[in-house]
């Protein structure tokens, strides 16, 4: 635990892993968009969509629980009460999130959508300063957060496709879903200091994705596996869930929210860039380098230390 916890304090090391995550994240985007090519389902079908998400994510909940039975971790030795607070967390960060967030997208633009979600940054930067007393907002946090957020802007600027209309159904679902991540990466954050964070992130996205798979069978919803390129892209998609999740709640275990979560501003732009890779689109554009080079400076802001101690980030002092 203590190699652990030196390991993912070290300020360089939670750069890199903070950054891969979101490159796992954005790697979504185009690969979520072959799934549905690749599974017909059509652009309007929510139902089928909501199916699609459930089946990755009680894949990706699998995976881990096995890597941690694997390491002789017990998976099940847990308390009622450790069982009640996975279930929530299920609910509320997977299945209630990706609800809201493709209902959202169903009512607004992906431009838009992409905006809007972003400010799930800001949620996550604001709650942090009221729930623990080390993690104040300051001067670098809302500069960052704001280069950050601009840069999204900037990889999703659409003169055509943008309009300053909004809509409740879309863009309000939209938004509604980032603060549903923002308030329960937290509530994670919480539980995994009494809980090993593997298992944590297996049982949050195995229960969140059978609520959201029955949820799109009751809905009327089906997916059908159309051979091996079917099963690669679940395969991958779950993957990446894992992987990303799993350590993405171990920067947050060991570290201060508002370091880490303005790494978030990576996923639109590392998915936009990615998109236009794999789905053959031109990335030679001015908008792509002028975003990751907001992003990356609103990130950098954010980490700037001046003249502080290092404080032990082993336990947070929480106010609430």
């Amino acid at each position: 635990m203590k190699t652990d916890e030196s390991l993912f304090s070290q300020r360089k090391f939670v750069w890199v892993c903070a950054t891969f995550c979101c490159l796992l994240w954005g790697s979504a985007y185009p690969a979520i968009k072959n799934g549905y090519e690749i599974f017909q389902i059509s652009t309007d079908n929510l139902p089928d969509k909501i199916i699609f998400a459930g089946y990755r994510f009680v894949i990706a909940g699998g995976f881990l629980l096995l890597f941690a039975f694997w390491q002789g971790k017990s998976i099940a030795r847990l308390s009622r009460h450790q069982y009640l607070q996975l279930i929530v967390l299920g609910i509320t960060q997977t299945a209630l999130q990706y609800t809201f967030f493709y209902i959202g997208l169903a009512f607004t633009t992906g431009v838009k959508g992409a905006i809007m979600n972003a400010t799930g940054t800001f949620f996550s930067v604001l709650l942090a300063h009221f729930i623990y007393k080390n993690d104040r907002l300051s001067i670098n946090k809302i500069v960052g957060c704001v280069l950050g957020f601009i840069g999204v802007m900037v990889v999703n600027f659409n003169s055509q496709s943008m309009d300053f209309g909004f809509s409740w159904l879309g863009d309000g679902f939209v938004v509604l879903a980032a603060f549903i991540l923002s308030a329960s990466s937290l509530y994670g954050k919480r539980i995994s200091q009494t809980i090993d964070p593997t298992i944590m992130t297996g049982w949050q996205l195995a229960l969140g994705g059978v609520v959201l798979t029955l949820g799109g069978y009751w809905s009327g919803g089906t997916l059908v596996f159309h051979g091996w390129q079917s099963i690669a892209n679940m395969g991958y998609l779950a993957l990446l869930s894992s992987v990303a999740f799993a350590l993405w709640s171990l920067l947050l275990k060991y570290n201060r929210v508002g370091m880490v979560a303005p790494f978030n501003f990576l996923v639109p732009v590392s998915g936009a860039v990615l998109s236009a890779i794999f789905l053959q689109e031109s990335i030679a554009e001015w908008r792509y380098a002028m975003a990751l080079a907001l992003v990356c400076l609103g990130i950098w802001w954010v980490n700037v230390v001046r003249n502080e101690k290092r404080k032990d980030l082993r336990k947070d002092n929480v106010v609430l």
